[in-house]
């Protein structure tokens, strides 16, 4: 069986003990860090930049999986990289030349992913599946953490996990937005590769075990 990952999204920890937070996901099973950089103008909301992400890359024992909502991503995915990011994802709807862009990343170094907002349809990526190495599936509305899960997500993964599959390509599926254990099972049977939880594990009364839950669901795909 594949094993999928789990990537705690550092922006619903408490800052104030930010490095007690990052300790705690380095001590668990997690896989990744997921980091969300907002600008406020993609997205209603601005959270942090380069800088805290270098602060926490020092930190970290694990891979920084940066979700870039912002405009203009083109201009900061080098400096992003500079500042520990392996794993680098775009909007689909923020990018008017994303073959190029997603290209630009993959010369860093860096994994390239694609971010698509919950009213975006998978269908608009068949073209460029093979480049791509993750494709971020938006499961709420992007800008604010803590959101009610949007289901349609189910069988938009279907169909994604269809279209990877057909060309035979290796991108992973992430689910970001309203992820816990409550519908874990389901998004790994749809097809998902990678979840992301903020709320549901930093908020929880014991986060590691909450990732160790996280972790401990099977996928049916091989």
């Amino acid at each position: 069986m594949k094993k999928h990952l789990v990537a705690p999204s550092v922006l619903a920890a408490d800052f104030t003990r930010l490095r007690e937070e990052i300790e705690m996901v380095n001590q668990s099973e997690a896989d990744w860090f997921h980091l969300d950089v907002m600008d406020g103008r993609f997205v209603p909301n601005i959270t942090f930049g380069m800088f805290i992400i270098e602060a926490i890359n020092k930190m970290a024992q694990k891979p920084l999986d940066v979700h870039l909502m912002i405009v203009e991503p083109e201009k900061y995915i080098e400096s992003f990289r500079k500042a520990g990011a392996q794993v680098i994802t775009v909007h689909l709807e923020a990018c008017p030349h994303l073959h190029r862009t997603v290209h630009q990343i993959k010369e860093t170094g860096a994994l390239a992913g694609v971010a698509l907002n919950p009213h975006t349809p998978v269908s608009l990526l068949e073209d460029l599946i093979e480049d791509i190495d993750l494709v971020c599936l938006m499961s709420v509305n992007p800008g604010f953490g803590g959101q009610k899960f949007i289901y349609q997500t189910l069988p938009k993964i279907r169909k994604l996990r269809e279209i990877i599959d057909t060309a035979n390509a290796k991108t992973l599926i992430e689910i970001d937005g309203g992820v816990g254990l409550q519908n874990a099972e389901s998004l790994l049977q749809a097809g998902a590769d990678v979840l992301v939880a903020g709320s549901s594990v930093f908020g929880a009364k014991d986060p590691r075990a909450t990732i160790s839950a996280l972790k401990a669901f099977t996928s049916v795909f091989v």
